[in-house]
């Protein structure tokens, strides 16, 4: 088995043990990632700085100065800012931008060993649902069907595809509104978006302040309780991170779940939900009773407004934190003709810089707070959120410990299929994640099975506020209990 196939716990007790060195991990992953060009997963390669990172990390090692990310290859999402690596959001309006700065996740990341490979494809300015937005072109599914190229989800597709392709040990993503959580579902893989607040945003491209969130996608639920530990942490440099301590996630992973609580809510037993997705929803809470668990049907009444208030919420936030680019300070600036005056750069510069799903919801989002229409909409959406969060305090203050459904209404669907319908049949991927968004809860989604094509299928965990350490127990046992152990088939 190539190292590259490696989990981060395999690969850490390796380490340590000395049975391979970093820079020979660092190799294995970077031997696949050239192979694997066929994904178009990594946008921008590192290996001078990867092997220089992996040679300091056995340094570590050799001096049993090793945290438990030293010496572990990751694949960084390219809304990431890495000093003096190209961090462009996947857009043309960011072409040749290189931070002379380091976000505080990466920063992090680095200090405790890690190594980047490079920066991962996404959607642009992490704004999609099938990682087709991209400057960089489409990702692709590793998983296939019939011969169709199928999406990796979205945002974070670039992640999903290179950890499910084993391109890399693991990746970091962000999640909005199921950035990290339906592509890791796409793919089979592991996606965890922790409370809002545990994970610092700073040197992160903004999207939508108040819904974004950074956390890690990896192989198994192991590798995301040692991955998050090493990201989070209070940082006086973003005014939202928690200044509360960060537990042992891996610790917490004790596989007793017994007299837990889990709530079943039947609001989202959506109408036209396929029979495979009712089907791994009951096989999963069969599974966590079995393990002890009390299984409670719960209300949560205001899941219908939750993705029109999001799609209102979200492009309102991001009308407001792009309006940055404007050609004049960094990025892409138009050409101009004589004559044309600063009006004329920015119109020019940005209808260049951004795609078109990009400039849709810049454009709605300026509509919902133009003068008469702030109330109508951006006031009532965030009114229907405080009802949405109130839901959950409601549910969780009456025992409930964590809360089980679906991660995605369908497997991956084929590349170019949703592409030019109606933008609202794609944006209902997110139907079942962006809840968790808009009441800042920690949320992870599970492989769990495949559907009758072969193609992953995985469920959401919903946790209390805080308590990553309860929710990934939760999902430890999930994962045990399902087995999932398929990989795909190797074809790029």
């Amino acid at each position: 088995m190539s190292a590259n196939t490696w989990t981060i716990a395999a690969a850490r007790d390796a380490l340590r043990k000395g049975e391979i060195t970093a820079v020979d991990l660092t190799m294995s992953c970077l031997t696949a990632i050239d192979a694997g060009d066929g994904l178009n997963a990594f946008v921008h390669k590192t290996p001078d700085i990867a092997l220089d990172q992996a040679r300091a990390a056995d340094v570590r090692l050799a001096a049993g100065d090793a945290p438990a990310m030293c010496g572990i290859p990751l694949g960084i999402k390219d809304l990431f800012c890495t000093k003096g690596v190209p961090s462009q959001a996947a857009s043309n309006i960011l072409k040749g931008f290189r931070p002379e700065y380091e976000s505080t996740v990466t920063a992090r990341l680095f200090g405790a060993g890690a190594v980047m490979l490079g920066k991962l494809n996404m959607d642009e300015f992490a704004m999609g649902s099938s990682n087709e937005t991209s400057c960089y072109g489409d990702v692709v599914n590793p998983w296939k069907v019939d011969g169709r190229k199928l999406t990796p989800g979205g945002s974070s597709g670039g992640s999903a595809s290179a950890v499910a392709a084993d391109l890399c040990i693991a990746a970091t993503g962000t999640d909005t509104g199921g950035s990290i959580r339906q592509p890791a579902a796409f793919t089979g893989i592991v996606g965890i978006k922790p409370t809002y607040g545990r994970v610092s945003r700073w040197g992160i491209v903004a999207f939508a302040s108040s819904l974004d969130q950074a956390g890690p996608m990896t192989k198994t639920v192991r590798d995301a309780a040692i991955m998050l530990g090493a990201m989070c942490g209070h940082d006086a440099k973003d005014s939202t991170s928690a200044d509360i301590p960060v537990p042992d996630f891996e610790a917490a992973l004790t596989g007793d779940i017994r007299g837990k609580v889990i709530g079943i809510p039947r609001e989202y037993r959506m109408d036209g939900m396929p029979d495979e997705i009712e089907a791994l929803w009951q096989k999963g809470i069969a599974m966590l009773r079995d393990a002890g668990a009390v299984v409670r049907d719960i209300s949560l009444p205001h899941t219908k407004y939750a993705l029109p208030a999001y799609y209102v919420i979200a492009p309102a936030e991001a009308s407001s934190n792009l309006a940055r680019y404007d050609g004049v300070r960094y990025g892409h600036r138009a050409k101009l003709s004589a004559g044309d005056g600063i009006t004329e750069m920015y119109e020019k510069t940005r209808a260049e810089g951004f795609g078109p799903e990009v400039q849709r919801r810049v454009m709605v989002g300026t509509y919902v707070l133009s003068a008469g229409f702030y109330d109508a909409y951006y006031n009532r959406a965030r009114k229907v959120r405080a009802l949405i969060k109130r839901d959950f305090e409601t549910v969780f203050a009456d025992g409930v410990d964590a809360i089980l459904t679906p991660a995605t209404p369908s497997a991956a669907f084929g590349l170019g299929e949703m592409s030019n319908a109606d933008p609202i049949e794609m944006y209902l991927n997110d139907i079942f994640t962006v809840t968790v968004n808009l009441a800042g809860l920690p949320g992870i989604a599970v492989p769990v099975g495949l559907d009758r094509q072969g193609l992953p299928l995985g469920l959401q965990l919903i946790g209390r506020p805080w308590d990553e350490a309860g929710l990934l127990n939760h999902a430890h046992v999930l994962e045990k209990a399902a087995g999932f152990v398929a990989k795909p088939d190797k074809w790029w």
